[in-house]
């Protein structure tokens, strides 16, 4: 049987191999446009399309077009589906004639019976027009555009907005409020909403597109009711470029329009029932202080940062917070501390860990915004009890996010705030809390620098190799290992290598291995070290650190 399906599944490579002999059989590739299958047609046509450039002008008249032509007038839809992405490659190097050719079954295949052959067609009318000559943009693509964005069926008619945008680039600057503008307008206010949304998603586009001036008169009431839209998707999709839009208004009356006409719907946003729109306006909201400037960010912006601050929905306190560094540019982070404290408090206890977890990734930029005795003061208590979380990549995340604390606060402050609780954690009755307190230790040792860590973390290492849990143990030969770059050459000699050997002939097979790689690493480093302090150095600035994060990010066993 197996011999059977072996041959049945090598059929097809058998015929295709056959037809490739016979002469007068056509292209595989032309045969593979027409397939019922779409991943097939599409990767046949991008395979056409390369084909394409490798042809001579005389070549593509001879042998490219006229496929292209058969592929229009095929009697399934699907060679003319494919059909479609192929006429924008030919067009520029071959004949007027041929030219025109072209542009006929362009035309015929946007007003084609089936949908799925108008779909295809619009979504390829903007790569079409960038290849056409001026003139016939204005007379044939324009009537197309108009069409399409016409068309009884929405999936056409958004994919029409899309090619909308892309001809609004290709015509002088007169020409655009008559030709184009009617049947975007039409557009934005379409019946169906996936056409709006799509209207929305392509708003900073179309703006680039047509200018400063028919954005004043025509985009900026679009862009307010789509705001305003009674889909929620529209209005997220629109809220989502608020920033990019305000960004791009005409400098001479950009504050103006945006207190006057987009900050009134802006404001409304803000207690809208969908949480996607209020998490979307989150994300960017606070870019308009960097806009609007001290003023008007006091004044207007910063009650609707607050408002989202106390916001239920966890992703819009997230998205403020995480945005913080623009508003503290222009206010300052002081003026929001106030709300800021409890929003931070909420996120940092979330029941999903994945927000908890991105908030311990903002702490070092809030730290380093607010300042160390604020941070001491509402914030430390914080960071400690992440390291106890139930979730381990909390704890990994809330160890990496200690180092960086200390790398902005120095090791001073470490040394009084941050390392005598950490230690504090290896007489902790949850060895997954001890082996933590290990894991703090191999991230600060390198920030604290070779005294704080000889004179005050290496004796709780010690201390912790007669765990009586063999994780907790081979972890603390592990440490060992990590920290050893920290720490001078006596040192390593006369008490870390005791520790080791010690560890060396444990009765866990585990804590045997790591005490034995460590060992050897030591031994490796100190004949360096005889050699000269460089090499010693040099050795394990690139090698320690690289071996021990493979080793120290695994989840630990059970005891």
């Amino acid at each position: 049987m197996a011999g059977a399906d072996s041959d049945d599944s090598l059929y097809p490579i058998a015929v295709l191999i056959d037809e490739l002999r016979n002469e007068d059989v056509q292209p595989p590739l032309e045969s593979l446009a027409t397939v019922e299958e779409t991943v097939v047609r599409d990767k046949a046509v991008e395979s056409l399309r390369k084909i394409s450039h490798e042809h001579s002008p005389v070549d593509l008249e001879v042998h490219f077009e006229p496929l292209v032509k058969r592929l229009a007038s095929g009697d399934w839809f699907t060679s003319r589906t494919s059909a479609c992405g192929l006429f924008s490659v030919c067009y520029p190097r071959v004949s007027s004639t041929v030219k025109a050719e072209i542009r006929q079954h362009f035309r015929t295949l946007c007003s084609d019976d089936t949908p799925m052959v108008r779909r295809a067609a619009a979504s390829k009318l903007g790569e079409f027009a960038k290849v056409l000559e001026l003139e016939y943009v204005k007379s044939d693509i324009i009537s197309l555009f108009t069409a399409l964005a016409s068309d009884e069926q929405d999936s056409v008619r958004l994919l029409a907005v899309e090619a909308g945008v892309s001809i609004a680039t290709l015509l002088p600057q007169e020409d655009l409020e008559a030709l184009v503008m009617p049947t975007l307008r039409q557009a934005a206010e379409d019946k169906s909403w996936r056409v709006r949304y799509m209207v929305a998603d392509k708003f900073s586009d179309l703006q680039k597109a047509v200018g400063p001036e028919i954005t004043k008169n025509d985009l900026v009431p679009a862009f307010q009711n789509l705001l305003k839209d009674c889909e929620a998707e529209v209005r997220a999709a629109a809220a989502n470029k608020v920033k990019e839009f305000c960004e791009n208004l005409p400098e001479d009356s950009r504050e103006t329009i945006i207190m006057t006409h987009i900050l009134p719907c802006v404001k409304e946003l803000v207690s809208d029932t969908n949480q996607h729109v209020k998490s979307a306006l989150a994300s960017v909201i606070m870019g308009l202080s960097t806009i609007l400037g001290k003023d008007n960010t006091i004044e207007h912006l910063l009650p609707l940062f607050l408002a989202q601050l106390k916001d239920e929905c966890p992703e819009v306190r997230l998205n403020i917070i995480s945005n913080l560094d623009c508003v503290n540019e222009v206010i300052g982070i002081r003026q929001l501390s106030q709300s800021l404290l409890p929003a931070i408090v909420e996120l940092a206890e979330d029941a999903k860990w994945r927000v908890r977890l991105a908030i311990i990734e903002y702490m070092p930029l809030l730290a380093g915004q607010l300042g160390v005795e604020f941070f001491d003061e509402k914030l430390n208590s914080l960071c400690m009890a992440w390291l106890v979380d139930h979730v381990y990549a909390i704890r990994e995340a809330a160890t990496c996010n200690l180092m960086k604390l200390v790398e902005k606060f120095g090791a001073e402050w470490a040394q009084n705030t941050i390392v005598p609780k950490v230690l504090g954690m290896a007489n902790d009755p949850n060895y997954l809390h001890r082996m933590t307190t290990l894991f703090c230790i191999n991230a600060l040792s390198e920030v604290c620098g070779q005294e704080i860590t000889t004179k005050h973390m290496l004796p709780v290492v010690f201390k912790m190799s007669n765990d009586q849990v063999a994780n907790v143990r081979f972890n603390v030969a592990k440490s060992l290992q990590k920290i050893g770059p920290v720490l001078d050459s006596n040192c390593l000699q006369t008490e870390v290598k005791p520790v080791l050997e010690k560890l060396a002939s444990d009765q866990d097979i585990d804590v045997k291995y790591f005490a034995q790689e460590a060992i050897s690493e030591l031994t490796h480093a100190c004949a360096q070290h005889d050699r000269g302090a460089n090499h010693y150095c040099t050795y394990h600035l690139i090698t320690v650190p690289v071996l021990c994060l493979t080793l120290i990010v695994v989840e630990p066993r059970p005891p």
